[in-house]
């Protein structure tokens, strides 16, 4: 065959045509219930890892433990016991933020003495102050997250240029599943603060319970985990739980806002006249660093549950002084993840292949405050709220959604500028995005 030679004007249309292809293919979506005549319910979707992850295998001990570099997410494996990774960091007050999702594997027996720990040292192997991140597994094997933290602006100890390591231990009780579990590592820089800025724990705070929404829920259909959580703003959404299945969600959360989250769980078909799950749903919330911001937990009959997590402090960067974990983890803007869980237990006494309907209310209060003064911008680490993140929390859309929506745009310029000719791929492409937002709104339930 014969090397076709393209124009510029082709090489356009068909980067184009690709483009429209792979937003339409997005939009195919399978259900999580069983087709009929299936005896067997489909396992719950898997945690999306992130497309972008470059593989690594970090070392028992610091010797030739391999680099993370800020601005990195990597993928690797961990069994009960520790790796170890490397960071060449400079002195410049910006804090660096390692987080690490650990993923069970779906049935892996685990307690709450199971978890993850994260934590940055020196060379001489002196901890961070400060730096170290721990949470633990419950009942049910859900991806959990842990950050690992260099304090360079406040943690004069750590903040000398040069190599530091980055230890994450995976604890297991005794007779606990042995087999490696897939890790995510991501690494996250957050600029230095400029001078003048806050240097101290912020006085008292609002706190109790939000008053949530009570409006007609819209449709959502949760991610599998952070790289693929459903952006939503202020509302009432309506999605759909299996026992043993986590749903995320994403809210952009600006400086000076506060979040307020409920969640319930409605009727399920029982397959027997009693049950009960000590913890048959479960909320999270975590930062834009992953790290777990508060958690509560609900039983299950079968009938009804709800949780209702309390309000946030709006978002200040003092708020990393103060001594409580709920409100030292609300300290930067950007996008806060929402973890939904149906406990497995709940499989017990329901019937596993039908999900069971979820409600989850949304309160985002506080007056819009000013961003503190850094040395560079945020958006670069992965932090603070801007008009896009606003557009995609409107829309519905997940992050590969977002930048496929970007992408798209620019397409569209470039197609426009290649001649009247192109004007019907141009509508496809259009179609293709318009269908997006739709996927990412859902219908409006009754």
């Amino acid at each position: 065959m014969g090397v076709r030679v393209l124009t510029g004007a082709a090489v356009r249309t068909g980067s184009a045509v690709g483009a429209a292809a792979l937003v339409l293919a997005g939009l195919s979506w399978t259900a999580h219930a069983a087709p009929a005549g299936e005896t067997a319910p489909r396992p719950v979707p898997a945690y999306r890892a992130a497309q972008d992850a470059k593989q690594i295998e970090g070392t028992p001990s610091t010797a030739d433990a391999p680099r993370l570099e800020p601005g990195g997410v990597y993928a690797d494996e961990i069994a009960p016991g520790e790796r170890v990774y490397r960071l060449v960091l400079e002195k410049d007050r910006s804090n660096v933020y390692v987080s690490a999702v650990v993923r069970p594997p779906a049935g892996a027996e685990v307690s709450y003495t199971d978890g993850i720990e994260v934590e940055v040292m020196t060379t001489a192997g002196r901890p961070c102050p400060g730096g170290t991140g721990r949470t633990s597994l419950g009942s049910d094997p859900v991806p959990v997250s842990a950050v690992g933290v260099r304090w360079g602006a406040e943690d004069a100890d750590c903040a000398p240029a040069g190599v530091y390591y980055v230890k994450v231990t995976r604890i297991a009780a005794k007779g606990a599943d042995q087999r490696p579990w897939p890790l995510e590592l991501m690494v996250q820089r957050e600029p230095g603060r400029a001078a003048g800025g806050p240097t101290t724990a912020p006085g008292s705070l609002p706190s109790g319970a939000p008053a949530l929404p009570g409006s007609e829920a819209v449709g959502r259909t949760g991610g599998t985990g952070f790289n693929d959580a459903r952006a939503l703003g202020a509302g009432v959404w309506r999605d759909e739980l299996r026992p043993g299945q986590t749903l995320y969600y994403r809210v952009p959360l600006d400086w000076g806002r506060r979040l307020g989250i409920g969640a319930e769980l409605a009727a399920a078909k029982m397959t027997r006249p009693y049950g009960s799950a000590s913890d048959g749903l479960s909320v999270s919330l975590y930062n834009p660093y992953r790290g777990l911001v508060a958690d509560d937990d609900a039983p299950y009959d079968g009938k009804q549950a709800a949780v209702t997590l309390k309000e946030t402090p709006p978002v200040a960067y003092e708020n990393r002084f103060a001594s409580d974990r709920d409100v030292r983890a609300v300290g930067i803007a950007g996008w806060y993840y929402i973890a939904v869980t149906m406990g497995g237990k709940a499989a017990e006494f329901t019937e596993d292949a039908v999900p069971v309907p979820l409600t989850l209310r949304t309160e985002i209060g506080g007056a819009p405050a000013k961003a503190p003064a850094y040395t560079e911008g945020l958006a670069a680490g992965g932090f603070g709220v801007g008009a896009q993140d606003l557009a995609a929390a409107e829309e519905g859309l997940t992050a590969p959604e977002a930048a496929a929506a970007i992408g798209e745009h620019a397409l569209m310029r470039v197609v426009a500028g290649a001649g009247f000719g192109t004007g019907a791929l141009l509508l496809v492409v259009l179609g293709g995005w318009i269908l997006l937002a739709r996927r990412g709104r859902g219908a409006t339930a009754g």
